[in-house]
């Protein structure tokens, strides 16, 4: 008996936890509804690594109203990253399964398949780690998201704290970082290029000449006509 009412608390107890967790992550949510966060989890993780390495580092980030960044960028970012975008619920549930094919072919989790919401919920609050625990976290927040905001203000957060770079996060410091321009002035090769960077933003502030990096523009240039704003 003594065994069973330990394990009634502890299971209890983990509910009780995990139901907190997610009334804290939904009050968040629903701030930002009408209030910008003022940083992100991976930002956080981010300024704590580089300013191990650079005590005077400064992350660059600064804010900027959904009509204040570029609609080439909008519909650049769209395309590259989440084409249906405007559409879907949150979960882009085919692109979702060939993650996980893929995934299970592999041994482990490589891919997650992710849209600009799920990828929002990410960076917010949960880590870089590739886990379907955190996968599992990951869908919560992006309904979460996806039922207190409307997609514009989804994909205005989005665009001012994703990462570009090394210490630089959102569309203003990455125009000012890589062209010395204000998001709003960004043409469509500068917001084509930018959102090529977006899976690998470091790796490609290091190495900006890439081939890859230059033909997958012209790729990302001929979609991102074809992309609905919201």
């Amino acid at each position: 008996m003594k065994i069973r009412r330990v394990l009634v608390w502890t299971v209890g107890m983990a509910v009780l936890l995990f139901v907190l967790m997610q009334a804290y992550f939904f009050v968040q949510i629903a701030w930002w509804v009408k209030h910008n966060p003022s940083s992100t989890s991976f930002m956080r993780q981010q300024e704590s690594v580089l300013s191990e390495k650079d005590s005077k580092f400064i992350l660059q980030q600064r804010w900027v109203t959904y009509d204040h960044i570029s609609n080439h960028l909008k519909r650049a970012v769209i395309a590259s990253e989440d084409d249906g975008f405007v559409d879907h619920d949150g979960v882009d549930w085919e692109a979702t399964q060939k993650a996980f094919e893929k995934n299970k072919k592999k041994g482990k989790v490589v891919s997650g398949g992710s849209t600009i919401t799920q990828q929002l919920a990410k960076n917010l609050f949960l880590s870089g780690e590739r886990s379907y625990l955190r996968k599992g976290q990951e869908l919560i927040i992006t309904y979460m998201l996806e039922t207190c905001m409307d997609k514009e203000r989804i994909l205005e957060i989005y665009l001012n704290v994703v990462e570009w770079g090394v210490g630089v996060f959102g569309a203003e410091a990455a125009a000012q970082h890589y062209y010395g321009i204000h998001a709003s002035a960004l043409n469509a090769s500068q917001a084509a290029r930018l959102a090529v960077m977006l899976p690998k933003p470091r790796a490609y502030d290091k190495n900006r000449n890439s081939p890859y990096l230059q033909k997958r523009t012209e790729v990302i240039m001929r979609r991102m006509n074809a992309s609905e704003l919201p």
